[in-house]
């Protein structure tokens, strides 16, 4: 290179034109940019890796910000990895039993995906959600448990459509999540995964204060996966996926026509080139492609910043709980019997329990004791009157 200009074998050198001895090149567009990752009939390029991997950063950086606003704990969900996993493969990924959440997107986009945590890091969110430190958390996650991360998944995913709506610059809504127990290796639990042989996984590193160091899973069908891609890319003004190969085919041939004509660069780009020969020219071509953007600073929410008191939060927490339905139950008593004496039994015998005639009952909420009470009868309906109860933090403990 001299003067500011490259000559064509440069230019050869750098699109990674090589030959080997006296043979011609391969008659194809080269592709280092496009299929570089293939699983069958399938592929990933690197610009759907990378424009996956940005959606999911933006995203999940602003549902990270609402749950660590929720549990008053700092949340950090950082690093996505993105690549193919095949459906078959899905038992390797997930041993053992994992939280899943269903995200259906309703406007704005068509198609869902799907979350997958492990289920020690749904009982920790839910542990802190209803008051607790999550440092013991239940080793059997609980109904009352899963509707509590059912509601902190629908406040991520509510601010991560807010966050994605800006990106695509349209209206974005989601259903609530649903969520599931799976145990993909027991074939339980598994009819949220997508019905596609391949499909995207993207991974992110979940931190939670100093209780969670793990990942967090999000599983996306090709198709949509594909679709979100081209849509950014057409928003920004990008090259879809599926028009690279051509694009690079079509650039390569109008270089051929004129070998001899030297490319010139402008000044102030010399020394970039000068001090990094060795970047790929189609990087270069792919963001001069990419029209210049009203870029402001990003802007953080502070972690560092005092938290608020813990009774303002938990107060919070509870009343996203408030509307979730609970079992309510008496119990008369208790009595054991044989097998002899239940198959002895039929029409007018009788059982003796172990309460006495008058005797408080027990009230249980989801087969956990909170009061005890007495019968009485409400409109000819059975109703109960509450004599002692626990007062409503030990209630709150025992849910």
């Amino acid at each position: 290179m001299s003067d500011g200009q490259l000559s064509q074998e440069e230019i050869d050198a750098l699109l990674g034109h090589h030959s080997d001895g006296d043979q011609e090149p391969a008659m194809h567009p080269p592709e280092q940019n496009n299929v570089v990752k293939d699983f069958g009939d399938q592929d990933m390029s690197d610009l759907d890796e990378d424009v996956l991997g940005e959606i999911g950063n933006i995203s999940f950086g602003s549902a990270a910000t609402a749950l660590s606003t929720i549990l008053n704990k700092k949340v950090e969900i950082t690093t996505p990895k993105v690549h193919l996993v095949n459906r078959n493969n899905l038992s390797a990924e997930f041993p053992v039993p994992h939280v899943s959440v269903l995200v259906n997107y309703t406007e704005g986009f068509q198609g869902s995906c799907m979350l997958v945590i492990k289920t020690h890091d749904a009982s920790v969110i839910a542990n802190l959600m209803m008051g607790g430190d999550g440092k013991n958390p239940n080793e059997q996650i609980s109904d009352m448990e899963m509707s509590a991360v059912q509601e902190a998944m629908n406040q991520m995913m509510g601010s991560s459509s807010t966050a994605m709506s800006t990106v695509f610059n349209r209206r974005i809504d989601i259903s609530p999540p649903k969520l599931n127990l799976m145990d993909v290796k027991a074939k339980q639990g598994i009819e949220y995964l997508p019905k596609d042989e391949i499909m995207f996984e993207i991974s992110f590193q979940l931190i939670i204060g100093d209780l969670v160091d793990s990942h967090i899973m999000q599983l996306i069908p090709i198709d949509f996966g594909k679709q979100l891609v081209n849509l950014l890319l057409q928003e920004t003004g990008g090259t879809s996926s599926t028009e690279i190969g051509t694009t690079s085919s079509t650039e390569v041939d109008e270089k051929k026509e004129t070998p001899s004509e030297p490319v010139h660069y402008p000044a102030q780009k010399e020394d970039a080139a000068t001090l990094a020969p060795e970047v790929p020219i189609s990087y270069a071509a792919k963001e001069q492609s990419i029209p210049q953007e009203d870029v402001r600073p990003v802007q953080f929410s502070n972690f560092d910043e005092e938290p608020k008191p813990r009774e303002q939060t938990a107060s919070r927490n509870l009343d996203l709980l408030m509307d979730i339905p609970l079992d309510v139950s008496v119990e008369l008593g208790h009595t054991k019997k044989t097998i002899k004496d239940v198959l002895e039994l039929g029409p007018g015998s009788i059982i003796e329990l172990d309460k006495l005639a008058g005797e408080a009952i027990d009230i249980l909420v989801n087969q956990k004791y909170i009061a005890k009470g007495e019968v009485v009868v409400v409109d000819e309906n059975f109703g109960i009157r509450i004599t002692e109860i626990l007062d409503q933090s030990d209630r709150l403990k025992n849910l």
